[in-house]
């Protein structure tokens, strides 16, 4: 038994959203999804952070992906949305600040 005490001390805990959190990334998800713009999403629970992806299709790489990482959270941010290139789209400290790049008139699904 003690080597399994000493192993889970050695694993760091993975970062996850709690409930505040996932229940916005979740109004948010079932918003674009009654618009018919994403279709699926997938929640990981990293060593380093938690991601929130968004899919238009589940076969397909996520179109955006919205990330909390706590080791950031003292310089830009521990919240960033990430687009399906890689490309960061905003990056801050609250997550109803990055997920104003949602409210864009000009964020499209491109098909």
């Amino acid at each position: 038994m003690q080597g399994t005490t000493s192993q889970a001390r050695s694993q760091p805990a993975a970062v996850h959203f709690d409930r505040r959190e996932l229940d916005r990334l979740l109004q948010l998800y079932g918003f674009f999804v009654a618009r018919g713009d994403w279709k699926d999403y997938a929640i990981d629970g990293l060593s380093d952070r938690a991601v929130f992806s968004v899919f238009r299709r589940a076969a397909e790489a996520p179109l955006y992906r919205i990330e909390k990482n706590p080791k950031l959270r003292n310089r830009q941010g521990a919240w960033s949305v990430v687009s399906m290139s890689g490309q960061v789209l905003k990056r801050g400290h609250e997550l109803e600040q990055v997920l104003r790049v949602f409210d864009s008139k000009k964020l499209k699904v491109v098909s």
